[in-house]
């Protein structure tokens, strides 16, 4: 695997600046909107035929939502806003809207899009002015898991010029350090300014660089379309691949202070975000297409 072209390193500190906000959500967003303590017993999870584990076993089913209803399944996903939790790319707002996230036609659709006027968006630490909401969901308080697959089959927006960014990802539920000490798998991220390619890279804090930690070169004919984004994690190995194809692994990460498998040792929950671009994939106003929506027909996980 080779290292992360320039242009591309600065979409990592796009990358650090997009999710580091996050770090509140488990401290804001955990008081004012807890899981709810009484909900009806949920069926098993249904995560279709069975994923052969190894040459004995088959994985087991934690997780999983084909989006067949109308509505987003509150006992599943939390929709991440800017003004519990700070979340933002800089230029969008994160809201709990129906034009922002909405399941409809046997998909999740997440909308970034410009508004008819500028508004105030309540953000932790200052408020900011925008025309342009967004969208993302998590299972914050409602689903995690330490190691196990998780995959995503997913249509990416069909924007080709900078500005748009989307992201399939997954955080840890409890943060120990600041980040990205803590962790950060990003299964999949799509950057408009790029479009013939998705990229993974494993976020922590290494002792020295680690070329497995990311695969700029991962290229997806027309990611517009649906493809599966999948994430194969134990403690000992972290397997990314697109469309059965691997497109990155480590084994091999070393933490500042700690001892491998740490920080990818801990329950991690899932997030999926459709947002602005930043640095290096800047937004311009007038010129990046939008709405553009990212399209999810399902979401599961395995142990």
């Amino acid at each position: 695997m080779s290292s992360r072209p320039a242009r591309l390193r600065a979409l990592t500190a796009l990358g650090a600046a997009f999710v580091v906000a996050v770090t509140l959500l488990a401290m804001q967003q955990g008081s004012a909107d807890a899981a709810p303590k009484a909900r009806a017993a949920a069926a098993a999870p249904d995560c279709g035929p069975r994923v052969a584990k190894n040459f004995l076993n088959a994985w087991k089913c934690t997780f999983s939502d084909d989006f067949d209803g109308t509505a987003l399944d509150t006992t599943k996903w939390i929709a991440q806003t800017t003004a519990a939790s700070a979340f933002t790319s800089g230029k969008d707002c994160f809201v709990d809207s129906p034009n922002n996230v909405s399941v409809s036609g046997g998909t999740l659709n997440l909308t970034v899009r410009r508004e008819s006027a500028p508004f105030t968006c309540a953000k932790p630490g200052g408020s900011f002015s925008t025309d342009v909401t967004a969208g993302s969901v998590s299972t914050f308080n409602r689903f995690s898991q330490t190691y196990g697959r998780f995959e995503i089959r997913a249509a990416f927006p069909a924007v080709t010029t900078a500005g748009v960014h989307s992201a399939f990802w997954l955080w840890p539920t409890t943060i120990t350090e600041a980040w990205p000490g803590s962790g950060e798998i990003d299964v999949a991220e799509y950057y408009s300014k790029y479009p013939d390619r998705v990229i993974p890279f494993l976020h922590y804090a290494p002792t020295k660089y680690d070329a497995n930690m990311t695969n700029n070169n991962c290229l997806v004919s027309n990611p517009s379309a649906f493809h599966t984004y999948t994430l194969e994690w134990t403690s000992s190995a972290i397997t990314i691949s697109f469309d059965g194809k691997v497109c990155l692994k480590d084994s091999a990460w070393s933490p500042v202070g700690h001892k491998k498998p740490y920080p990818f040792n801990s329950p991690f929950m899932v997030a999926l975000t459709q947002g602005l671009g930043s640095t290096g994939n800047d937004y311009v106003a007038g010129t990046t297409p939008l709405p553009a929506t990212m399209k999810v027909d399902y979401v599961r996980a395995w142990s």
